[in-house]
């Protein structure tokens, strides 16, 4: 153990081995260095499976890579708070968990070679006299002494800001989204080369010159999206900790996705990508703030997988029609797990399947979240009573239900209670509505997670949907929370939760 701690250190003393034993001798052989090198295997692989690395097969460039990517903002980089006096050993490269040291590399764009692993170092060698001294049976004047003569303490470590943080077994709440992802590419069509028809029944048409090539006007990629991954991230962004179950093909739009997601610090360890297999790949067409989509899903083997830290909530959206066996699976989870709470933003296959295959997952339902026609569809209730169509939902087991209303805003049942919230004022036309009721819902999720009252819930969902519908895209809009409550202090005095007496 010594040796590996020396190695860790790049400590050459001649006495580093045998101080250290000493050291171990005083605490009667409790083995506080092979605790201690357990921790930093334990957490540098648990950060490792998080960017989707396998520990077993991974470079110290590649690692170091994927590191650089948490420092791109605070939600990634709370990722690693249990990570001061990691370092870990590829062969003979070390490479440096701490995140001053992953920001500094980062920030400077050192190349491998260049990397710093100073404080990590610091952190350890603190961490080491720590654990010694703190130990019931040692001496602090002992082990002071023993590790002065090897050089564990230095000058400037005394000097060094936080030097020890306590670790906590757990961080926040953890959302765990599932559901199917897809990359978008936003082709915005010339409006002097398409137009819209409207045939005799009322349907409108896009049309474009046959076997000609109109030109478009710009084309944005939009990678990672879906209900659930929006969903991820949305979460990510406000705060919450969120793992992602979704399913890529092996080829280079995954690759992106997964790049993507990491660095938005969506824990991304129960991913699947399947060999030999496409990832989903959309086309969206937009005329004007309007869009026709071009959908093709590919088929994946889905499999249920057990994370590996309880979450608080699982976020299930929309999945693929070959899906039902990993949704039993989930449901046997639900029941093995009873205080995990279920969001369930209904898909188009949910509905597709029906109220008696899907009675199982609105039973187990802590809120579901749905737009009025959906819960028609879905209740068989006319249009006309939102209270109506709310009990019905009831019945089927969630004690919230929302229900979104287009411009008419959105609609919460909850504690024998209805009541309704505006949509939040858009400060500009709107650019694009793809995801924004994505982000009402995850929003909403997020807030209760958070510890929100549902009221406060109701007030965050509608200005993150403003945000998205700003930008091109589910996610480009998509806030944080400093930014959301920003905007809920700048509210017209009529946006606020109202209850509902019809």
């Amino acid at each position: 153990m010594a040796r590996a701690l020396k190695q860790l250190l790049g400590n050459d003393h001649p006495l580093f081995s045998a101080n250290l034993a000493a050291l171990e001798k005083a605490t009667g052989g409790a083995g506080v260095d092979v605790k201690l090198l357990g921790d930093i295997t334990d957490r540098a692989v648990s950060v490792l499976r998080r960017l989707g690395l396998d520990p077993a097969n991974t470079t110290g460039k590649e690692a170091y890579q994927a590191l650089n990517s948490f420092a791109k903002n605070e939600v990634s980089q709370r990722r690693l708070k249990d990570c001061d006096f990691v370092l870990m050993m590829f062969g003979d490269d070390l490479v440096s968990f701490n995140l001053q040291d992953v920001i500094e590399n980062a920030h400077h764009q050192l190349k491998f070679e260049e990397r710093t692993t100073g404080h990590a170092k610091r952190h350890l060698r603190a961490e080491i006299i720590c654990r010694y001294a703190d130990h019931d049976r040692t001496r602090d004047e002992v082990v002071h002494k023993l590790v002065d003569e090897i050089g564990l303490k230095q000058p400037n470590d005394e000097e060094y800001p936080s030097m020890h943080q306590p670790v906590t077994e757990d961080g926040g709440p953890l959302v765990f989204a599932i559901g199917d992802i897809f990359t978008d590419a936003f082709i915005q069509l010339n409006e002097d080369s398409a137009r819209v028809d409207t045939d005799p029944d009322g349907t409108k048409r896009l049309s474009l010159p046959f076997g000609q090539k109109p030109p478009y006007d710009k084309v944005d990629i939009v990678k990672s999206v879906g209900p659930s991954p929006n969903a991820a991230i949305s979460c990510a962004r406000l705060g919450v900790d969120s793992t992602l179950l979704a399913w890529l093909g092996d080829d280079q739009p995954g690759k992106e996705s997964l790049e993507h997601l990491r660095s938005e610090g969506v824990d991304t360890s129960l991913m699947v990508t399947q060999p030999n297999t496409a990832s989903t790949y959309w086309y969206v067409l937009r005329y004007g703030s309007d869009r026709t989509m071009l959908v093709k899903s590919e088929p994946y083997d889905y499999e249920f997988k057990t994370p590996e830290r309880t979450p608080d909530w699982v976020y299930l959206a929309h999945c693929g029609a070959d899906s039902w066996p990993m949704h039993e699976k989930l449901i046997e989870y639900l029941d093995e797990h009873p205080s995990v709470q279920l969001a369930l933003q209904p898909g188009t296959y949910h509905f597709k399947w029906g109220l008696e295959k899907l009675a199982p997952l609105y039973k187990r339902a802590h809120i579901v979240i749905m737009n009025r026609e959906e819960a028609m569809d879905v209740t068989g209730k006319p249009h006309d009573s939102v209270r109506d169509l709310a009990n019905a939902l009831h019945e089927l087991g969630p004690q919230i239900v929302v229900i979104t209303d287009g411009p008419n805003g959105s609609y919460a049942s909850f504690d024998w209670k209805l009541v309704t919230i505006p949509n939040y004022p858009d400060p500009a036309p709107p650019l694009d509505r793809t995801g924004a009721g994505d982000a009402f819902a995850s929003t909403i999720v997020a807030a209760l997670a958070l510890g929100e009252t549902m009221e406060t819930a109701l007030t965050w969902a509608p200005i993150n949907s403003m945000g998205v519908v700003q930008r091109i895209g589910a996610q480009a809009g998509l806030l944080s929370r400093d930014e959301l409550e920003d905007y809920l202090k700048k509210a017209p005095d009529d946006y606020k939760v109202t209850e509902v007496n019809e």
